[in-house]
């Protein structure tokens, strides 16, 4: 276990690479020896780093829910990561692409919380009871630890510090309740600029999302006694796979079951 100077550095690291907008060494470089509570330790000292700065959590988000992913990395089970509020961007901006490293979209349902949500022993009904409305939504994903150069077999351990890859959050405009869509059957399609990218269904995160936040509120019990609060936004999921982002991109998350679609530009970068 890393001690409280290391897991400090850790965070440390971390602000650096979102202030100064450059990918720092992987920590699992840093502590080659440190093992995957450490790096919730990090995620967790950074989170309580920025609230003492005066931030607030929003919510949180569930990544590596698919099984190809999940072996990639190594684990056997999701990862998470919170949402600061600096992470929210509204629907149809245009970001700089300077303020991001290796931007990379992902689309997703958000559910958003009517009543507070705390594990253990959380189910599926739990979740349905206590879930305000979905929302359909973009993830903007981005490493402020390189990518290059991370000890085989450790990314995880780079990923989990990071805040599970977060950069944004994009939410769309249309909520929808439970009951009134099969949330295990939505469809998404990624397309760039007019072009279809990646196309996906809600089913390929844990077999339903309702799952994901079962699994993230009954994780956070166990390594923090964390609740999720009225009116958090929890991440389910992404159901594509990355698509990274080049300057002057235009993104549309169209989805069916009538969430409609979310779009995001970024611009065309520095000038030469």
């Amino acid at each position: 276990m890393l001690d409280d100077s290391d897991i400090q550095k850790g965070a440390d690291t971390l602000w650096a690479g979102f202030q100064d907008k450059v990918p720092q060494t992987p920590l699992s470089v840093t502590f080659p020896d440190a093992g995957i509570e450490d790096a919730y330790a990090i995620q967790q000292r950074f989170v309580a780093d920025r609230v003492t700065e005066g931030h607030k959590i929003r919510g949180y988000k569930v990544g590596l829910t698919s099984k190809p992913m999940q072996i990639d990395a190594g684990i056997d089970e999701p990862d998470y990561g919170a949402l600061l509020d600096f992470f929210f961007v509204q629907e149809s901006s245009t970001l700089n692409m300077s303020d991001y490293i290796d931007p990379a979209i992902e689309i997703e349902l958000a559910f958003v919380m009517k009543e507070a949500l705390r594990g253990p022993g959380v189910n599926t009904a739990d979740v349905i009871r206590a879930t305000d409305f979905v929302l359909p939504a973009i993830e903007i994903v981005d490493f402020r630890l390189a990518r290059k150069g991370r000890r085989k077999g450790s990314g995880i351990f780079d990923t989990v510090s990071d805040l599970a890859s977060c950069g944004a959050v994009v939410l769309g405009g249309n909520p929808m309740r439970l009951e009134d869509i099969n949330v295990a059957n939505i469809g998404g399609t990624c397309i760039r600029n007019g072009e279809i990218e990646e196309v996906g269904i809600s089913s390929q995160v844990l077999g339903n999302p309702i799952n994901a936040i079962a699994w993230l509120a009954n994780k956070l019990a166990e390594l923090g006694d964390i609740t999720f609060e009225p009116g958090h936004t929890i991440l389910s999921g992404s159901f594509i796979k990355l698509v990274f982002a080049n300057p002057g991109d235009h993104f549309v998350a169209e989805f069916d079951s009538g969430f409609g679609r979310v779009e995001i530009t970024f611009d065309q970068g520095e000038s030469p």
